[in-house]
């Protein structure tokens, strides 16, 4: 069930994306970016895909209650006592009408796409309602992660959309020109947005690196390096490339940093299915299998962590500032954008292994 869970949440960012970035792509003027086609179906299974894939949640709840009640009337109790019930309520309704817009008015034209950004962002709200940091300070919570995953949506699908659906990479210089602002400045609310959430959620940053939660929530940061990494090569770089020679073909990379962008996207919905920090004290029982693994010490009981870097954790650092390089050295030396795409994996994996091995 928790894998299940973890997926379903993984699939509603992604069809949040879709939703955003082709409702913002078609309010953007034809010359200012290359020619896009998304099908209507891509819309409606996007649609439905929130809609089916939210209630995940609100399932986990009626698997615990069911057994000690009644089929009907534990759903009602759930759907119109529970928050998380609620939202799900709300976003049901809020897809429907969403799913009868789509297949009722031309989603492409600029009045209805407008219309359509601004049904997909009410249920942006929906979902940050039911967010873990809105159970912990409603208010803050809320804005905190409604502002998040509302950068995120924006950023990621204006570049998921014009990556796989684009017919061409013609006006490349002129979608970057209004792009690069724009992500940059949805890079900037994240972090800003991120941090809150992470000081809502997690009282100690690194003593929370031993339970589950704190490793995918480490997973997650380090997996923001590369990203920076594609988001520079992808602005800066390609941009003078395209400049000097107009057959070269952007969009694989744009494609490559979707995709890690998308790999982001399931290490958070993991987060969700782990129980934060502030609910959890160390112990063995509740440490991560997978720091456990790595964990050179012995575990304690409300342990913290302690830094003291070995030989083994600062070469395994230099060799994540050297794959760092690579993708860099990749894209100069015109390597292929998977071959960069693995580089910033490995990046990852060994900037992971020497935090780990430092740990005393």
């Amino acid at each position: 069930m928790a894998i299940l869970s973890m997926i379903s949440q993984a699939l509603v960012y992604l069809c949040f994306a879709i939703l955003t970035g082709s409702f913002i792509l078609f309010l953007i003027p034809a010359n200012k970016r290359p020619t896009i086609q998304v099908p209507r179906g891509a819309l409606v299974i996007s649609t439905i895909g929130i809609a089916l894939f939210s209630f995940f949640p609100v399932l986990q709840i009626l698997v615990y209650l069911v057994p000690n009640g009644g089929l009907s009337d534990t759903l009602q109790s759930v759907l119109l006592t529970f928050e998380v019930g609620k939202a799900w309520l709300f976003t049901f309704i809020i897809s429907a009408i969403l799913l009868i817009y789509i297949y009722l008015f031309d989603y492409q034209a600029k009045l209805f796409s407008s219309m359509g950004l601004a049904i997909t962002f009410i249920l942006i709200l929906a979902l940050g309602w039911s967010s873990h940091a809105s159970s912990y300070t409603q208010v803050w919570g809320f804005i905190s992660d409604t502002l998040h995953f509302t950068a995120v949506s924006v950023w990621v699908g204006v570049l998921l959309v014009i990556s796989w659906f684009s017919r061409n990479h013609q006006n490349w210089t002129n979608f970057l020109k209004w792009f690069t602002p724009v992500a940059l400045a949805c890079f900037i609310l994240t972090i800003v947005s991120g941090l809150f959430l992470m000081n809502i959620i997690v009282d100690d940053y690194t003593n929370s690196w031993p339970i589950p939660y704190g490793q995918m929530l480490l997973i997650k940061h380090l997996l923001i390096i590369p990203l920076i990494v594609f988001a520079a090569i992808n602005s800066l770089l390609i941009k003078k490339k395209v400049q000097s020679d107009s057959s070269f073909n952007p969009l694989p990379w744009g494609k490559a940093e979707s995709i890690l962008m998308l790999v982001i996207f399931a290490v958070t919905a993991s987060l969700g299915q782990q129980s934060p920090p502030r609910e959890t004290a160390i112990s063995g029982d509740n440490v991560s299998q997978l720091f456990n693994l790595v964990y050179q010490g012995a575990i304690q009981e409300n342990m913290t962590v302690q830094f003291a870097p070995n030989m083994t954790a600062i070469m395994l650092g230099f060799v994540a500032l050297l794959f760092l390089v690579l993708m860099l050295f990749s894209f100069i030396k015109k390597g292929h954008a998977t071959m960069t795409f693995l580089m910033g994996l490995f990046l990852v994996f060994s900037g992971y292994l020497a935090l780990m091995l430092s740990i005393q």
